[in-house]
């Protein structure tokens, strides 16, 4: 058996390989700039999660590729403004020049912006089902990626780091493990989170029957975090993609600085085990969402 479920990787590579956002020539180079890290590859987890979540809750995987494909380029964009050189300040992602060193940051800044948009679009556009639950889906995007979500995390996450402020001068800054596992659970969680709820929105489960998989989300982008701050410490920029050590460079507050590397390595298993647990209480054709557990628990890159 595979160690990942390619057959859904190859769905999401296909879809998002057939998307283009221009018309018109004035605006190809956008366009360019766009695809240019949307089609960077990697392992997709964020879509193919929600394949696998529609498909353990008894839908057709290939019925979810707009909120699928809308989530990765909603992904993209936070990675092209992830770099930027006030931001994390990165020239590789994914093993290639990073979109503002390849662009310019005005393009790459438009490019993370013309993601995001096109984001919403497709999903209002192309994602069917009962308007409703469309919309409830759309909703739950929309609130994991925004300042209770992925925006708010990382603004916690670059104003922690700014010289001379340190998390006992900044109220609500992490300062503790319970802190700092909330700052994740905004920054990487909710996006991870919302790759395995949507689907189960749209396929209509109710809040009785999503209580185990939103358990099972929530300790996955734990997993996630942990093990990325781990191979920030441990791996090369060959395996990454992107230059190692990039955490500490900023002065980021991660599972390894706070916890050290060994103690960091103990909760990245026990977030595994309880994201395994909480699969076998949600039931349904969980296998696929197995696996990618596995992956992101053993993953070099």
């Amino acid at each position: 058996m595979s160690d990942y479920p390619e057959e859904l990787r190859g769905l999401v590579e296909d879809y998002l390989g057939g998307l283009g956002f221009s018309e018109r020539e004035a605006t190809a180079g956008l366009d360019a700039a766009m695809r240019y890290s949307l089609l960077a590859g990697g392992k997709r987890i964020r879509p193919v999660l929600c394949l696998a979540a529609a498909r353990a809750a008894g839908a057709d995987p290939a019925g979810v590729l707009p909120a699928a494909a809308a989530i990765e380029l909603i992904h993209t964009y936070s990675l092209i403004h992830d770099d930027l050189p006030a931001m994390d300040d990165d020239d590789l992602r994914r093993g290639r020049p990073t979109s503002h060193v390849v662009h310019g940051d005005d393009v790459a800044i438009l490019a993370g912006d013309g993601l995001f948009a096109e984001a919403i679009r497709l999903f209002c556009e192309r994602q069917e089902g009962e308007p409703a639950r469309v919309l409830a889906a759309l909703g739950e995007l929309a609130r994991a990626t925004g300042v209770e979500g992925m925006v708010g995390g990382q603004y916690r996450d670059v104003t922690l780091a700014r010289p001379g402020i340190s998390s006992a001068s900044r109220p609500g800054m992490p300062g503790s493990g319970a802190d700092l596992r909330e700052l994740h659970a905004l920054k990487t969680g909710r996006l991870i989170s919302a790759s395995v709820v949507v689907p189960l929105i749209l396929a209509g489960l109710d809040d009785e029957a999503m209580a185990p998989y939103r358990g099972f989300a929530d300790e996955l982008g734990v997993l996630f975090q942990i093990v990325d701050d781990i191979l920030d410490v441990t791996g090369s920029d060959e395996q990454l993609g992107k230059p190692r050590g990039s955490d500490e460079r900023l002065g980021k507050l991660t599972y390894v600085s706070l916890f050290g590397l060994e103690r960091a390595r103990e909760l990245a298993a026990e977030s595994h085990a309880k994201a395994l647990a909480a699969l076998t209480e949600a039931g349904g054709e969980t296998a696929d969402l197995e696996l990618i557990t596995d992956l992101i628990h053993t993953r070099r890159r």
